[in-house]
């Protein structure tokens, strides 16, 4: 039994399909964890077992847990959380008492990168979510941290502004490159992590996408495919405070963002080397030609 969280996002969307459709899921039961079965295609709930909820009520993860053998853990967004330790280690506790009451074996969870550096005490988000990665850890349970850097998929937020004006903006320097990845990526690697539950002890996984990129890089990756002109522009850090504000977030989530912006200009993502091991598939010109470009035109 494979429990999974967050079954409609962008991780467990994509990660709850690839096991679907996997072979090596044969004799694998699938249940799901979710707000809004709704939200599920009917093909979906006809092949899993449904638990409504949210996964940081004890009462949700105590049913879900009973006969789970592995638990996909990712924490959804919350705008409105008080603090980033309330959004991350707050809604995790109640699963944390779950996974020693069940027995569940294995735990493959979402987080970042930056263990180890001199900014990971102060990378807001990524700090709240390696101290989540600890707390999973305490409990005993066989734990996989996927290591993550900036998704790509944040880009689709700025769709709007790409269509309409060929604009993009982030915080870094136009040349600075780092690691990207697919969420996709993400997903594949937390289904052969489940699939394969051989291993022991707690760690990371890092997942780092095939090569480093820098706003620039993206900039003319995106109008080759698009086949126009699309431009970077640096943001300010005030401007970036706005934004979220803007978006309605509270205090704490948006003084998160630009601590972790402020955390990645400094190093936060750059301490793990590409190997075969940490690399992913999905670059970023394949990234765009099948998901950028569509939500472009649509």
């Amino acid at each position: 039994m494979i429990v999974i969280t967050t079954p409609t996002g962008q991780i467990g969307g994509r990660l709850l399909e690839v096991l679907l459709n996997e072979n090596r899921t044969r004799g694998e039961e699938l249940r799901v964890i979710v707000r809004d079965p709704g939200k599920l295609p009917d093909a979906v709930r006809a092949r899993v077992d449904v638990v409504t909820g949210s996964h940081d009520d004890a009462d949700v993860v105590d049913r879900a847990f009973t006969g789970a053998d592995a638990v996909f853990w990712l924490v959804p967004s919350n705008t409105q959380a008080p603090s980033l330790t309330a959004m991350y280690s707050g809604f995790t506790q109640a699963a944390t008492k779950a996974f020693t009451t069940h027995g569940v074996g294995h735990v493959v969870g979402v987080s970042a990168l930056g263990r180890g550096t001199p900014v990971a005490g102060r990378a807001g988000h990524v700090t709240a979510s390696l101290a989540m990665d600890d707390l999973i850890a305490s409990t005993g349970v066989a734990y996989r941290a996927l290591a993550n850097p900036t998704f790509l998929d944040n880009l689709l937020w700025q769709v709007p502004s790409i269509r309409d004006h060929g604009v993009f903006t982030d915080t870094a320097a136009a040349d600075r490159k780092t690691p990207m990845v697919a969420t996709r990526d993400i997903a594949a690697a937390a289904a052969d992590l489940l699939l394969d539950r051989t291993w022991t002890g707690t760690g990371e996984v890092p997942v780092l996408g095939p090569e480093d990129l820098s706003p620039n890089d993206l900039a003319r990756t995106m109008s080759d495919v698009l086949g126009r002109p699309i431009r970077y522009e640096r943001q300010t850090f005030d401007d970036l405070h706005k934004a979220l504000a803007g978006r309605g977030m509270s205090d704490a989530l948006v003084q998160g963002y630009l601590d972790m912006m402020r955390a990645k200009a400094d190093g936060l993502d750059d301490a793990v080397p590409r190997t075969p091991q940490t690399a992913s598939p999905t670059s970023f010109r394949e990234w765009c030609e099948q998901v950028l470009k569509p939500a472009v035109q649509a």
